[in-house]
């Protein structure tokens, strides 16, 4: 069990990560002060990939590799509260909590320390889960490597603080962003029809993406519009170039899939018909997450067996998580932990995270790596 000393630790931990918060794929400062630590509190092997690391602990035992991963990046957010820890770096801090992941895995690890595993259990500490970028890279690795397990948790406001809470099945939907890009020709405002303007053309997508709301599908199916722009604003320009910005998010990572190529088709169809150039990319694109069923039950079972409440949700998480990269490949599972009821929401101004979760989390990883 994790000691108060080594709770206190890793409570300085995170505000010292919080302090040096860095954006995904960036994270160079934040790696370096985990390793730091791991190096001066344990004796754990370290196995530095570049981006990201890892550390094994009974390495040398036999039996099936178990791993529990935690991310490291922040936010392109501004702190907004005042910490006596607060980010050191303008416009980014830990707004959704990798900060208390990283070093609740940081407390595991000295608790493996004290209480060598029986089976060879892997730490791994990821870049780039914001954006969806450091999951496949990592879960490439460790499915070449034979790990034949892994586990995450999240914290979670809106739930009792210390409750574990687990959905069975799908956990967390896919997404995707999609930005559909339109190039005319600009002209004086007072002859518009010299140019070519983008506006209708996106004003017709904007009625198509309301239409496809409605349009069949087998489970949640979301196009939300998260960005419109066309011209300079300038009033004596008619616009020649504008973009629509959008986030897709299904149940159904085909669903998604096959909405994507409906609006790509239907934006290329109007810019053909109305002279415009049109080019579309995809962003922060994450697999579904899916828990795989006997490890959602270990996660049951692990709490039960430490003594915390566990919420079995129906609710999905809409939230965007790249864990769906690692069990695509490995059977595993995503669990969260109650912030409180009352806790600020993440990805707002108002959040941080709450230290008095570090010890539940560490106990559902000792328990899980039993």
């Amino acid at each position: 069990m994790i000691t108060e000393t080594e709770i206190h630790q890793i409570t300085i931990l995170r505000h010292n990560l919080h302090r040096c918060a860095e954006l995904s794929m960036k994270e160079y400062r934040t790696k370096e002060m985990l390793i730091r630590f791991i190096r001066d509190h344990t004796s754990l092997e370290i196995y530095d990939e570049g981006s990201w690391f890892y550390c094994l602990a009974g390495g040398e035992k036999q039996g099936e590799i178990i791993a529990f991963r935690a991310e490291m990046d922040a936010l392109p957010m501004e702190e907004g509260i005042p910490l006596s820890y607060s980010s050191e770096n303008r416009g980014i801090s830990h707004k959704c909590g990798h900060d208390g992941h990283a070093a609740c895995l940081c407390g595991f690890a000295l608790v493996l320390n004290r209480q060598p595993p029986t089976r060879p259990v892997c730490l791994v500490f990821q870049p780039g889960e914001e954006t969806g970028e450091g999951g496949k890279i990592c879960a490439d690795f460790l499915g070449k490597m034979g790990v034949k397990e892994i586990y995450a948790f999240h914290n979670r406001p809106g739930y009792p603080q210390n409750t574990v809470v687990i959905r069975h099945g799908l956990t967390q939907p896919a997404s995707e962003g999609l930005r559909l890009h339109f190039t005319g020709r600009t002209s004086h405002a007072s002859e518009p029809e010299k140019g070519i303007n983008p506006s209708d053309a996106i004003a017709q997508m904007i009625l198509f993406v309301k239409s496809q709301r409605t349009a069949p599908h087998h489970g949640m199916l979301l196009s939300t519009i998260v960005g419109i722009k066309a011209g300079t604003g300038d009033f004596g320009i008619s616009a020649g170039e504008g973009t629509l910005s959008l986030t897709l998010r299904a149940e159904k990572e085909e669903e998604m899939t096959a909405l994507e190529k409906k609006l790509i088709s239907f934006a290329g169809s109007q810019a053909k018909e109305t002279g415009l150039d049109f080019t579309w990319e995809i962003f922060d694109a994450f697999p579904e997450t899916r828990n795989e069923e006997t490890a959602s039950k270990k996660v049951v079972q692990a709490a039960r067996r430490a003594g915390i409440q566990v919420v079995e949700t129906e609710d999905l998480w809409r939230a965007s998580e790249d864990f769906g990269h690692y069990t695509k490949k490995i059977p595993g599972a995503m669990f969260y932990i109650g912030a409180g009821e009352n806790a600020p929401a993440l990805h707002t101004r108002e959040y941080d995270f709450e230290d008095q979760i570090i010890e539940t989390a560490v106990r559902m990883m000792l328990e899980l790596s039993r």
